[in-house]
Parts: C-alpha cells; structure tokens; sequence
C-alpha cells in the first residue's frame, strides 16, 4: 500500500463514511425475499425486503460465521439509503408543525 491509499482510505472514511448514501431504487427488490449485494467502502452490505415488506440493510461480517450486523436503512421518494455511521443522524429532518388551539 502507498502512503497516497492509505490517505485516500482516510478521506474517504472522514468524509463519505458518516453520511447516507444512496444504494439503489426500492424496485429494484420488488419482492419479500429479495436482495441486494453492494459493497460500500470496502464492506459488504445485503440489502434485503423483509417479510413485513420493510426494506433492511446488513453489514456482512465475517466473525463469527458470517454474522449480520443491522446498518441503518431508510427508503425515501422509492429510493433506498444506508448509513454506516453508528452516530444518530437523520436522513430528512422531520416536518414538525404543530397547531395550538387557539382560546376563545
């Protein structure tokens, strides 16, 4: 490895790893059972329609056995994201708008 891949490798990490990032359109898993293999910044992610029809993302690891290990999926506009950063973020900040009562 040169040192230019392993500065490129840290770039990455910092600036790409912590946000969402768009993996495909939801038809492309169209049915309960589907999958799909992508790999993201060298980790291997199934993205999987479950049997309650939500979409869900795994990060494939290789202790023990090949466990599974969640990674943060969302579906917006029919398109499906992930995030791999364990860190709280959102994808959209919800609209919250809440009406008061007015007193007469």
């Amino acid at each position: 490895m040169t040192p230019d891949d392993r500065g490129f490798r840290r770039e990455m990490a910092s600036a790409y790893r912590s946000g969402w990032q768009f993996i495909d359109l939801a038809t492309a898993i169209p049915h309960i059972g589907d999958s799909l293999m992508v790999t993201l910044f060298g980790q291997p992610i199934v993205i999987t329609r479950e049997e309650d029809e939500d979409v869900r993302a795994y990060r494939c690891l290789r202790r023990p056995r090949g466990a599974t290990q969640p990674v943060r999926c969302e579906v917006r506009y029919g398109m499906v994201f992930v995030n791999l950063d364990q860190r709280d973020h959102q994808l959209f900040e919800p609209d919250i708008t809440t009406a008061t009562p007015r007193s007469a």
